[in-house]
């Protein structure tokens, strides 16, 4: 029986084949193989080019950014004191959150983002964390940083006139923004969603970052 003999051109063409389909198969395997990505109960908000960090004073004066908590996972919270449900019930869980964290509640830093520095002065701000948790800090934007931080994260607040000037309400964002311990945005979490899943959530960050 005689040999087959190709001319050049398709032996050339057959080998790409060939070696185009080890490729799709060796990278078929490599996935196969990759870790799985971490599966949160929030929304995951790798990548995303907003909520990227701030640079405003703390309940003590104390100028504050990212930074100054590396190695933690921040979760930041907007709202105000005069809140009457949202705020206190978010603070609240993120105090249960820390508890439930055990050891690691120590590589946990809440935020509270007053959106209404004008009622909502330092020592008041102060003394609102210490009902929680006497980690947690209140960030206190001027009124002329208050619109432009609220743009940063695409936060929503607004101001609901009371019977006296000073009794106002706020509708405002409720869910919470996640930041790794490598200060990057990672998670919105939902008012509402539970402790127990920020918590899990969390513990997810720690491990995989």
């Amino acid at each position: 029986m005689k040999s087959l003999t190709l001319p050049p051109s398709r032996r050339l063409a057959l080998q790409t084949i060939a070696g185009t389909g080890l490729l799709a198969i060796t990278a078929g395997l490599l996935t196969a193989c990759a870790p799985d990505k971490p599966q949160f109960k929030s929304i995951d908000l790798t990548g995303a080019d907003y909520a990227q960090g701030f640079t405003l004073a703390d309940h003590n004066g104390q100028v504050r950014t990212l930074k100054d908590f590396a190695g933690k996972v921040v979760v930041v919270f907007f709202g105000y004191t005069q809140c009457p449900d949202v705020c206190p019930t978010s603070m609240a869980e993120l105090a249960q959150v820390k508890q439930q964290l055990g050891p690691d509640g120590d590589k946990l830093q809440a935020i509270f983002i007053t959106m209404d520095p004008e009622r909502d002065t330092a020592e008041l701000l102060k003394a609102y964390m210490a009902n929680f948790d006497p980690t947690f800090l209140a960030l206190r934007p001027t009124m002329a940083q208050l619109p432009e931080v609220a743009r940063d994260f695409k936060v929503y607040y607004k101001k609901v006139d009371g019977k006296t000037p000073g009794s106002y309400t706020l509708d405002h964002s409720a869910g919470s923004y996640v930041f790794d311990s490598k200060g990057r945005i990672r998670l919105y979490n939902r008012y509402g969603g539970g402790p127990e899943a920020l918590a899990s959530d969390i513990r997810l960050l720690l491990k995989n970052t």
